[in-house]
């Protein structure tokens, strides 16, 4: 065990843990915001998408050594009131279904929307080909970053 800094959505938060505790469980357990799911717990399904400086990563596998002194964003984090460009689009195309995913999907079409702004389908399909959602809800993921990337540029 060891004392580790983390800067979680803004904040810096002192955690005990091994160094190789994944993200997720000092996220979840130590920081106490359980917006972020565990899926697979081996990078393959999205659920643990957040943003280490900036970009999407899967929480479970990266350790909390290597997240340190880096900028983590949680969903929590992504904004204040829930409005963000991507949440208040998937509220407005109605994507969740059974929910357990949408998190690492926001996240993920996030960081997608702040590296291209304007994406095709072959870049959202591409972008969020790491995120698995066992509802199907694609079609209306894709619709909804389409739409997030329309007000975004001030688009009604």
């Amino acid at each position: 065990m060891a004392t580790f800094a983390l800067t979680v959505n803004g904040k810096t938060r002192q955690i005990d843990a091994s160094p190789d505790m994944p993200l997720l469980w000092a996220i979840r357990e130590q920081v106490g915001l359980t917006g972020t799911k565990f899926g697979c717990g081996a990078a393959h399904c999205g659920a643990c998408t957040v943003h280490v400086d900036g970009k999407a990563v899967r929480s479970c596998n990266v350790s909390v050594r290597e997240a340190t002194g880096k900028r983590i964003t949680t969903i929590e984090g992504l904004s204040d009131r829930t409005d963000h460009p991507v949440q208040k689009a998937w509220i407005e195309i109605d994507v969740p279904q059974c929910g357990y995913c949408q998190s690492g999907q926001i996240m993920s079409a996030a960081a997608l929307l702040a590296e291209k702004p304007s994406p095709t389908d072959a870049d959202i399909d591409r972008a969020m080909s790491g995120n698995i959602c066992r509802c199907g809800t694609y079609v209306r993921i894709r619709a909804a970053i389409h739409r997030a990337a329309q007000v975004s540029k001030g688009g009604a």
